[in-house]
């Protein structure tokens, strides 16, 4: 029997190139906010529990939901040492908050057996804005991002302390007690917020990580 090998076209290669494959990791937290903002955004979200899945990706959220938990359940599923070997190999990641403090090079006020993945040189300071009465919402000015101010939701959330001399700042809360924190910063193709960009229905850093994951 004779069969045709199948040939994709130029049209068939531009359209997988421009639906990355991204990863969210579906342990704890707001999952279901960041598949649905990807999908939004037209790139293909995937669920990752296990090794062999974060392998598959193209690129990695790490949302929020409770820092400590996260890192345990890393370990648990034996996810840990894997996703540092491919941050170390240049996979895109996006953390939101508990995301960003997994994705720090040293986290203060944390357990002492909590794990992080030093995906970007910075010194995060977990739960700095207080406990959960003390959520709020305000509006930033994010680098790179046009059509106004991107409006923040934090909720627990961590703020930067120390940013490397490799890290981009990206934001900073502009007025109140925590003036002048850093609160959303870039290293390579690793993006770090303080605040909830899933929950707002504004996908534009969403997109601006699909962008990144694309030149990547």
């Amino acid at each position: 029997m004779n069969v045709t090998p199948v040939v994709a076209s130029a049209a068939d290669a531009e359209q997988t190139q421009s639906r990355p494959t991204i990863g969210v990791l579906a342990l704890q937290g707001d999952v279901r906010e960041h598949v649905a903002a990807l999908e939004r955004c037209g790139a293909e979200p995937v669920l990752v529990r296990r090794a062999t899945e974060l392998a598959a990706v193209d690129a990695l959220i790490l949302p929020g939901g409770e820092s400590t938990a996260i890192s345990k359940l890393l370990g648990a599923f034996e996810l840990l040492e894997p996703l540092r070997a491919r941050l170390r190999e240049g996979m895109p990641a996006f953390g939101s908050c508990a995301g960003m403090i997994l994705l720090a090079s040293e986290v203060l006020d944390t357990r002492p057996d909590a794990e992080h993945l030093s995906g970007i040189d910075m010194t995060v300071r977990r739960n700095a804005f207080g406990r959960q009465v003390d959520s709020f919402e305000t509006d930033l000015s994010f680098a790179g991002l046009t059509d106004g101010p991107v409006r923040a939701v934090f909720i627990r959330a961590p703020w930067v302390e120390r940013a490397g001399p490799d890290v981009e700042v990206l934001a900073t809360v502009a007025d109140g007690p925590a003036a002048g924190r850093i609160v959303a910063v870039r290293q390579g193709n690793v993006l770090a917020t303080s605040f909830h960009p899933e929950v707002t229905g504004d996908l534009r850093v969403h997109r601006l990580f699909v962008d990144l994951v694309l030149a990547a």
